[in-house]
């Protein structure tokens, strides 16, 4: 009879297996935990199925979770209704006449389509769509295009909402609007960390990004003024969250619904897109759940083995420094990126790592801020894992839009947007007080 700790690093080794086959994670979890369920049942498979019949309901049930279909509709509302194209223009009207300025517009515009988003993949969809051909047209470089659109996207999950954290919440039980407000500084850290990165990109390579024409000054006030309804929804999803004026679910329902209205009244919002909308949330909220509900019965059979208790009590009783410990995990987080996507790592490590990490003592933070903090370290660690090779989903969303340059030479231009990752990573891990300064200050 093998050990906990055996039968889960048995359950990872099939799970990492059937990925590489490219099996679904949601089907590669079920399939992982069925093969630990009958080892320990002996081949009984019934324990299985009751489990899962009760998994599926609590999951589909919950209340908490009904902000994700909310969330996923908003961003889907705005993309539909010509908001990306406008914030696009806000950005590019502002900043795009310098060298390079107008692919820090893109980031910029993808910064604020995250506000009302929570999706790095819809991100990276959609401001591409928008910010590629006018990359094109002033003959920016298509390596600079595509590197900076696909790290841009990245920044979907880390400005609030963000379904990565939300769901962290719900594994942790935390505060959805905590975790919203420590995310905002380190979402601009990342911002101006890929303004910095392009500023340097095209310094060492002018021919990249060249200069564009200035707007006049009126035009420019005026696309700033048309993107502020859209920066009040986020204002007001986020304040009334951390406000205690409404619950997560109903901030979600209000951002969902002021969306929709102001597309329609731009004109943008068609009963087609209307349609595709709410279809696409649809699939998309799916997709979700089907991942939640095979993490939740693979970690379930991981309990059955207690190969977290035992992980966590083992890392603890070694005495190793907190710190060190920490960065082996962002080690493995970083690995485990180049075979799976965000959501999934969320799922199948939190219920691994969160007790490893309440079990050590950091600067004598308190339970809820380490849990906040290492939510938030998590989530920038993840999200690396959009556009690191070879699973980089974000690089193959934005290669698509560019032909012309190949998958190879886009991963060797977002190197130096991963290594400002990598930077900000390691600024938030050693100094807590980035995250919860916030928190703490409301």
């Amino acid at each position: 009879m093998m050990s906990g700790l055996e039968m889960g690093i048995v359950g990872f080794f099939i799970l990492l297996t059937l990925l590489l086959i490219r099996i679904h994670i949601g089907i590669a979890m079920f399939l992982a935990a069925a093969g630990l369920y009958a080892y320990l049942g002996h081949g009984d498979l019934n324990t299985l199925m009751f489990t899962l019949n009760g998994l599926a309901y609590a999951r589909l049930s919950n209340y908490d979770l009904a902000v994700v279909p909310l969330f996923i509709l908003m961003g889907q509302l705005a993309s539909h209704g010509g908001m990306s194209k406008a914030l696009f223009q806000a950005a590019s009207h502002f900043i795009g006449h310098w060298r390079g300025g107008m692919a820090m517009a893109a980031v910029g515009s993808c910064a604020a389509f995250g506000a009302i988003c929570g999706s790095s993949l819809a991100t990276a969809a959609t401001m591409g769509q928008v910010a590629m051909p006018e990359l094109q047209k002033r003959h920016y470089s298509g390596k600079l295009s595509t590197a900076t659109l696909a790290a841009g996207g990245t920044l979907g999950i880390l400005i609030p909402p963000s379904v990565p954290l939300i769901i962290y919440a719900v594994l942790t039980q935390e505060s959805i609007g905590k975790l919203f407000v420590a995310a905002i500084i380190p979402g601009i850290l990342a911002l101006l960390g890929y303004i910095v990165v392009i500023k340097i990109l095209v310094s060492l390579r002018p021919e990249a990004g060249p200069v564009s024409e200035k707007v006049p000054f009126l035009q420019a006030v005026k696309s700033q003024i048309k993107v502020l309804p859209i920066f009040m929804v986020f204002a007001v999803v986020i304040i009334s969250i951390y406000g205690g004026w409404a619950n997560p679910t109903e901030s979600a329902s209000i951002g969902a619904a002021a969306c929709g209205i102001i597309s329609w009244l731009s004109g943008g919002l068609t009963w087609k897109g209307l349609i595709q909308s709410i279809l696409q949330t649809a699939a998309s909220s799916a997709m979700i759940f089907m991942v939640l509900i095979g993490a939740d019965l693979l970690n379930s059979a991981l309990a059955l083995t207690q190969m977290p208790a035992q992980l966590a009590t083992w890392v603890v009783g070694q005495g190793y420094e907190p710190l060190l410990v920490l960065f082996m995990i962002i080690l493995i987080y970083l690995v485990l990126g180049c075979v799976m996507d965000s959501l999934a790592m969320i799922l199948l490590t939190i219920p691994i790592f969160y007790p490893i990490i309440l079990g050590l003592d950091f600067w004598g933070m308190s339970a809820q801020d380490k849990t906040i903090w290492f939510g938030i370290v998590a989530l920038m660690v993840v999200e690396i894992g959009l556009i690191t090779p070879p699973v980089g989903i974000n690089l193959f969303i934005i290669n698509k839009m560019d032909k012309n340059t190949p998958l190879l030479s886009t991963s060797k231009w977002v190197l130096p947007f991963i290594a400002s990752d990598l930077i900000r990573i390691v600024l938030v891990a050693c100094f807590p007080m980035i995250v919860l300064g916030l928190v703490h200050l409301f």
